[in-house]
């Protein structure tokens, strides 16, 4: 007795062929073409047609124009909508049987879309009345790829989509008319609004890399985060307790990190006319110098100190209880640093944590391990931590390993802050929020992709940094709102399809169905707007 089953074959043309293949035994006495699909949706109907094709007999519903629509059961992620009457058997709504002519001619993904376009406008980004740049911004978010292709992107998911022309008009506005200070404001009043504009912020720097050999004023070749030899610039960005963005800055790529952050602070202090303001930079800020800078511009500071002087600035403790602390022990001390002119002196709080010591112990033996094996000729002569050289001789410096696992556990943080007015705890946990800057370099460039940059004018860059500030501010937005990370949020909502199916001239409209899991993300989602 033969058997007939579905199969989907590859063609040369990249299409998914449908067909359904009758077979006796091991010999093929049959195979009846149904199409080809190049989309999702198409396979999906010409799926549903040949499992009507396996099952003759049923009957045919006519889709008139008086009828409701319909429900294609076998549809993914479509709702089945209610049967007219006369249409059900034994009082069970039936799936409709597709017709052979069954066409995908459109598959929104609706509810992602107006997801997004809630946060734009809650974020007062529609100040700006410009739909081509919003949709630069919202195509980013939905796939990272270049202004042109955002178009495409949108098309995918059945978004409005302006005009290339249209969009590259929008990228000379967004310089003309500074839509970044547009931006900004808006960005800072949302947060006063929602969750009140702290006065402390954390500051960083990044490096973005261009696919491009050649040099120019903008474009340098620097010191890489990446460890790259392209020409980069250099990305200051600044952020709230949350790593919502608030200011970002475009530098040379060869500019120090250290000169970077007066600037910004600067301009964000004008902009908002914030005048008491604590900034937690990164621990590559620490320098006499660049604290002075910031501390005569007005700021207050917080940054990590490094452990070198920890032994004289904790000299009491250690005479009097040698290495002995207690988990989460806080310690208070001062310290003069700079020379001449410029010496200041400066507050140093130190926190000892259980933690930090086993970790800090793992890697000491590890470094051990190593400078040993170098000592005793068992490895390669290299630079190691711990390891001595005098001449041809090699040995254990074990002075610099016995300071290394008397300060294991310690971690220090400098300011400028005075005792009576913020306590040591506060100024720890302060720090403990820095990593939310890094956490926005990441989306930034990881989930939003903003380097490599292939733009080679000023302008052009600044409105690619732009728009991608915009995007980042969204980004964190819907993270926070939500609680899920951007790129599978994203790709969850994306899923979420309706269709507009053409079957025998008709257009039939069937609703998207939100998976098992999602429903409480979207209620979140909807809840912020």
């Amino acid at each position: 007795m033969g058997s007939r089953f579905i199969r989907k074959v590859r063609t040369a043309s990249g299409a998914i062929a449908v067909q359904i293949v009758e077979k006796n035994g091991r010999t093929v006495i049959g195979i009846e073409h149904l199409g080809s699909a190049n989309t999702d949706e198409d396979l999906a109907v010409l799926l549903a047609s040949a499992k009507e094709r396996l099952l003759p007999g049923q009957d045919t519903l006519d889709f008139s124009v008086e009828q409701k629509p319909v429900a294609m059961g076998d549809l993914p992620n479509w709702t089945a909508q209610e049967l007219p009457a006369e249409t059900r058997s034994a009082g069970r709504p039936r799936s409709a049987p597709v017709a052979a002519d069954a066409k995908v001619i459109a598959s929104p993904a609706t509810e992602l879309w107006e997801i997004l376009e809630a946060a734009y406008d809650r974020l007062g980004f529609n100040i700006l009345d410009d739909t081509a740049f919003k949709a630069m911004v919202l195509a980013r978010l939905i796939e990272p790829t270049s202004k042109a292709q955002s178009i495409r992107v949108l098309q995918q998911i059945d978004a409005p989509h302006p005009s290339l022309r249209t969009l590259f008009r929008s990228l000379g506005a967004c310089i003309e008319k500074d839509y970044r200070d547009q931006l900004a404001k808006g960005m800072v009043a949302y947060r006063s609004a929602t969750a009140g504009l702290a006065s402390l912020v954390m500051y960083d720097v990044t490096t973005l890399h261009f696919e491009a050999k050649d040099e120019d004023k903008l474009r340098k070749v620097g010191m890489s985060k990446e460890r790259r030899v392209d020409p980069q610039i250099q990305v200051g960005l600044l952020v709230d307790p949350a790593g919502f963005p608030l200011e970002l800055h475009m530098f040379e790529g060869n500019k120090a990190e250290t000169t970077t952050i007066i600037p910004v602070l600067q301009a964000f202090q004008a902009r908002h006319g914030i005048t008491d303001l604590v900034v937690v930079p990164d621990a590559g800020m620490l320098s006499a110098n660049n604290l002075n800078a910031i501390e005569d511009a007005g700021f207050k500071f917080i940054v990590g100190s490094r452990l070198t002087k920890a032994p004289y600035d904790l000299q009491e403790h250690f005479d009097t209880k040698g290495n002995r602390f207690t988990n989460g022990q806080v310690l208070e001390s001062t310290r003069v640093m700079g020379t001449g002119k410029n010496a200041r002196e400066r507050r140093i709080v130190y926190q000892w944590s259980a933690k930090r010591f086993a970790r800090d112990n793992r890697n000491i033996n590890l470094m051990e391990r190593k400078a040993l094996a170098v000592a005793e000729g068992k490895s390669p002569m290299k630079k190691v931590r711990f390891l001595k050289v005098s001449g041809a001789e090699k040995e254990l410096d074990e002075k610099v390993i016995e300071r290394a696992r008397m300060l294991a556990g310690l971690k220090g943080y400098v300011t400028n802050m005075l005792v009576d007015s913020v306590p040591a705890t506060l100024v720890i946990s302060a720090y403990h929020d820095l990593w939310q800057v890094e956490a926005s370099f990441r989306m930034t460039k990881s989930d939003l992709r903003a380097r490599p940059i292939f733009h080679r004018e000023k302008d052009s860059i600044d409105a690619h940094l732009t728009v991608v500030f915009a995007a980042l501010a969204i980004g964190r937005h819907l993270q926070e709102l939500s609680g899920v990370p951007l790129k599978r949020l994203i790709t969850d909502l994306k899923a979420i399809r309706s269709a507009k199916v053409l079957i025998n001239g008709q257009v039939l409209t069937f609703a998207a169905q939100v998976p098992e899991g999602l429903e409480e993300v979207l209620t979140k989602l909807r809840g912020g707007y």
